[in-house]
């Protein structure tokens, strides 16, 4: 029987911590697609409403309208510039997220390395461990058959 592999609880700690910056990043690239789609409902919005608004200064608007129209505008393009930062925040955690996963994955792959040597090596000693025995019971029965004769 071979031994067991000497950094298999770090292998396995790595394989869970693996998982988790995967389960964060797949979080994190749904947190950036739901603040992307804000960001392009706010545009959408925007576009609408100063559409509206070039469409009623076409018809004629009292300056009362066009104080609101503006103000609207103006708030309308100050949330837009706030879920652009939103949005870039979350694009610079989504690719810090991204690196953990990586760093994690490298880290496992290089656990499983040394676990894959260790087997090699293992088998290794148990092959000729049995060729050992195999070629000692050979030896003792050619022994035994010459001794008879």
């Amino acid at each position: 029987m071979s031994k067991p592999f000497p950094l298999q609880t770090l292998l396995d700690l790595a394989n869970t911590r693996m998982d988790d910056a995967a389960r964060k990043l797949g979080e994190m690239i749904a947190n950036e697609t739901e603040d992307c789609r804000k960001l392009e409902l706010l545009e959408n919005y925007r576009s609408e409403y100063q559409a509206r608004f070039s469409a009623a200064c076409r018809e004629g608007i009292d300056p009362h309208a066009w104080r609101n129209f503006s103000l609207f505008i103006g708030k309308l393009d100050e949330a837009i510039g706030a879920q652009r930062a939103v949005v870039e925040q979350a694009r610079q955690r989504t690719s810090q997220g991204q690196q953990a996963w990586v760093d994690q994955r490298s880290r496992v792959k290089a656990f499983d390395t040394l676990s894959k040597r260790h087997q090699a090596k293992a088998a290794r000693s148990e092959s000729k461990h049995e060729q050992r025995l195999t070629d000692e019971h050979a030896s003792k029965q050619f022994r035994d058959r010459n001794s008879e004769d």
